[in-house]
């Protein structure tokens, strides 16, 4: 994913419906699981949502590659820079 191109949705702005596909689908795409303990898909889905809900991962769109993948928000800071851009505030 290219950094530049991407735009941080916040995760209550998607409709659950929306929410719980995207964080099924990325957590089922993952190939691995953490540490020895095997999680189901919905302990796995419930991780992913916390970490969302702590700000510790976020959602992000690729607009020129046409993807979203959640992504931890470690993983998109940048030398000097204190964090990934925000979400534009809504209207």
């Amino acid at each position: 994913m290219n950094k530049e191109n991407g735009v941080i949705v916040p995760y209550d702005r998607i409709s659950a419906e929306a929410l719980q596909a995207l964080l099924e689908e990325s957590v089922s795409r993952e190939g691995t699981d953490s540490g020895y303990t095997h999680l189901t898909l919905a302990q796995k889905v419930d991780q992913v949502r916390g970490q969302l809900a702590r700000g510790e991962a976020v959602i992000v769109c690729d607009l020129a590659a046409e993807t979203t993948n959640i992504v931890l928000r470690r993983d998109l800071e940048r030398p000097g820079q204190k964090g990934p851009p925000q979400p534009p505030e809504p209207p």
